[in-house]
């Protein structure tokens, strides 16, 4: 019986990378012997455990063989006899496919330690094109490994291209397809990730919403970028620079959705598309199953932008409005997410992102000047039920009035 550290922890060590999660391997053993170590069984489809200390993974060496659609369509094969390098053989990437053995020792049989080195995403094998999640999961490489200058090669590449055209995407659960854009959104830059996916045939089936924006135009005088699509993944790379909040940078990526079903003779204007893209958003969430408050966080954003970037020409009882739509009296970090979002939209056009986006804080200004307000008076006058809320509003925006009034524009 051996143990090997395997995958993305001995990637992430060869790269001088931070990692957390830490896979194990062991070769020569079953099932019976793990329990009888200690080791919990937690693997469904294969043999996984969790080490009696650590509740670390180990899982048993195998192989599996393709048996049916999408990413669980396989059967997999375990025993005290499947080898390191068999099991290394089935992983997606050659750089995923380094072990490293309980002395130090690097196990290398499919080069991914000279793939490290020329900065390279290379499959391992053929049978890369049998799980069609590789596909996400390269792109989500490809974005978290960009700053390092990492490139797909060229006939992964190709084979990431055949299994997008192959109808396997279709098959993947929401879940997997969810957890590998969550993990994407949570690196330094997720807009690589949507890009690649789109290069290669796979964001039209994935994000169809997303994709559609590629080729719609906007307003040259707002928009020097012009295109949509473009705009989109220039906003999300702004939203990525300035929060790692994933909920804020799914709502950069959806802000603009509805600008996708805009008639086109009405192009390039694009006038209520915040509302328009609401359902598209709504719908994209529940097809993928993304938490409601990540949900709930885009649609607001869609309806508010646009507000946001004219704030200084709108009315006080408009802007109470916009706190009390989202609810920012019970979530204050509401009002600081929906700045972000609407500055990342601002900045994610040609030649615009460095601007300062003075809306933004104007938007957070107005919200923590009416915080001032003492309301204990209320109770302890014996006001009740929904006149509390009518009396609490109307102080609200007798102050948002005198700030507005009084606040200079800079």
């Amino acid at each position: 019986m051996k143990i090997y550290l395997v995958g993305g922890a001995v990637r992430d060590i060869i790269l001088n990378l931070k990692f957390s999660d830490r896979d194990w391997l062991v070769v020569g053993a079953d099932i019976n012997l793990m329990i009888k170590l200690g080791f919990k069984l937690v693997g469904k489809d294969f043999p996984v455990f969790l080490h009696p200390l650590t509740h670390e993974e180990y899982a048993l060496a195998r192989t599996e063989k393709k048996s049916g659609h999408g990413y669980g369509g396989f059967t997999y094969y375990s025993s005290p006899n499947v080898t390191l390098e068999e099991d290394l053989l089935r992983r997606d990437l050659t750089i995923n496919a380094i072990a490293q053995d309980q002395s130090g020792k690097f196990y290398d049989p499919y080069h991914g330690i000279k793939d490290i080195h020329n900065k390279l995403l290379k499959h391992v094998s053929n049978s890369f094109k049998d799980d069609p999640l590789r596909v996400l999961r390269v792109a989500r490489f490809a974005a978290k490994l960009s700053n390092l200058k990492f490139s797909i090669d060229k006939s992964t590449f190709k084979l990431m291209k055949i299994m997008s055209a192959s109808g396997e995407l279709s098959y993947l659960k929401p879940e997997r397809i969810w957890k590998e854009t969550e993990n994407a959104l949570k690196g330094v830059n997720p807009h690589i990730y949507f890009k690649i996916l789109r290069k290669c045939g796979a964001l039209s089936i994935i994000f169809p919403e997303i994709d559609k924006l590629y080729g719609i135009p906007a307003p040259a005088k707002w928009h020097p970028e012009i295109d949509t699509g473009i705009h989109t993944m220039m906003t999300l790379s702004i939203a990525s620079k300035l929060t790692s909040n994933i909920g804020i940078r799914f709502a950069a990526l959806c802000h603009d959705l509805g600008k996708g079903i805009t008639p086109k003779k009405l192009w390039p204007r694009h006038n209520g598309h915040g509302i328009a893209g609401i359902p598209l958003i709504k719908k994209l969430c529940e097809r993928l199953k993304i938490p409601n408050n990540i949900r709930d966080l885009a649609v607001l954003s869609a309806k508010v932008h646009d507000i946001i970037h004219d704030i200084y020409n709108q009315k006080a009882e408009d802007i109470l409005n916009i706190y009390n739509m989202i609810d920012a009296w019970r979530k204050p970090y509401r009002v600081k997410q929906i700045a972000l979002i609407s500055e990342s939209d601002a900045r994610g056009r040609a030649k615009l992102d460095s601007i300062f986006y003075k809306q933004g804080k104007y938007f957070i200004d107005i919200y923590q000047h009416i915080l001032k307000i003492n309301n204990k008076d209320i109770i302890q006058n014996g006001i009740k039920g929904l006149n509390i809320s009518k009396i609490i509003n109307q102080r609200r925006l007798k102050l948002l009035k005198i700030f507005i009034s009084t606040k200079k524009i800079k």
